[in-house]
């Protein structure tokens, strides 16, 4: 059975009436749930009730979960696509990689369960190919071989979805309700460090201040600035 486009529902047979939603529809609340309550609170019970319908209206649209997860994944890509669609191509190859590594890694960081499903099934994530395309056009006009090339997208994709997947995890449930600050939760990890026999210890007491109090996102960026700058060697630019 072909299933709908978000544009039309077919009659199903025995002239029973579904649920009348859409495919953008169940994908949107898929990805609500999501934001709201990570993935193992997306079941498709939840989505139903959610939608006000039953369970198997929802297979009418996906056929399993991870089809589901995929599919939600590919929707949020979207936007990002969206944005950096609108990105005009500068002189300078690796800071148009830098842009496009930056929103991505912004999508990624507000959604930790997004990075887990990237590229994971292309035929029902074509934004998510996009994604792969946009930051591999910029590197191909570093006229790297494809072995180099192939491995500089690698690794730049690799960076950014571990980093913000690791950086966007659970936060602390005192920091969620406000009873402690972020920089005093880092404070307090920063006092048991410092308290190390620097001895045994000393690059955590060499980095110490740069941890205590440190920003998420500049640590990214400073980390993706070094990848950058390698490839940029390799590149001889």
């Amino acid at each position: 059975m072909t299933r709908p486009t978000s544009k039309e529902r077919t009659k199903p047979a025995g002239g029973r009436r579904r649920a009348s939603h859409s495919m953008d529809t169940v994908i949107g609340e898929a990805v609500a749930i999501l934001d709201e309550s990570g993935e193992s609170a997306l079941t498709f019970r939840s989505l139903a009730a959610r939608l006000g319908g039953g369970v198997a209206s929802i297979y009418w649209y996906v056929s399993s979960k991870d089809e589901l997860l995929d599919r939600a994944t590919d929707h949020v890509l979207g936007d990002v696509v969206e944005k950096t669609d609108t990105f005009t191509d500068t002189d300078d190859p690796i800071a148009d990689v830098r842009a496009v590594a930056v929103a991505l890694f912004d999508a990624v960081v507000d959604r930790p369960w997004l990075g887990g499903y990237m590229m994971r099934d292309t035929g029902v994530q074509p934004n998510g190919l996009r994604m792969y395309e946009a930051i591999g056009r910029q590197v191909m006009r570093l006229n790297l071989n494809p072995r180099k090339t192939f491995h500089a997208v690698s690794a730049i994709l690799g960076f950014v979805i571990g980093t913000a997947t690791d950086l966007g995890q659970q936060v602390p449930a005192e920091v969620l309700d406000g009873s402690v600050s972020r920089e005093g939760y880092l404070a307090r990890y920063a006092a048991q460090w410092r308290a190390l026999d620097a001895d045994e210890h000393p690059y955590i007491h060499y980095i110490v201040d740069e941890f205590d109090g440190h920003d998420d996102a500049d640590q990214f960026r400073a980390g993706l600035d070094l990848l950058l700058a390698g490839l940029r060697l390799q590149a001889g630019r």
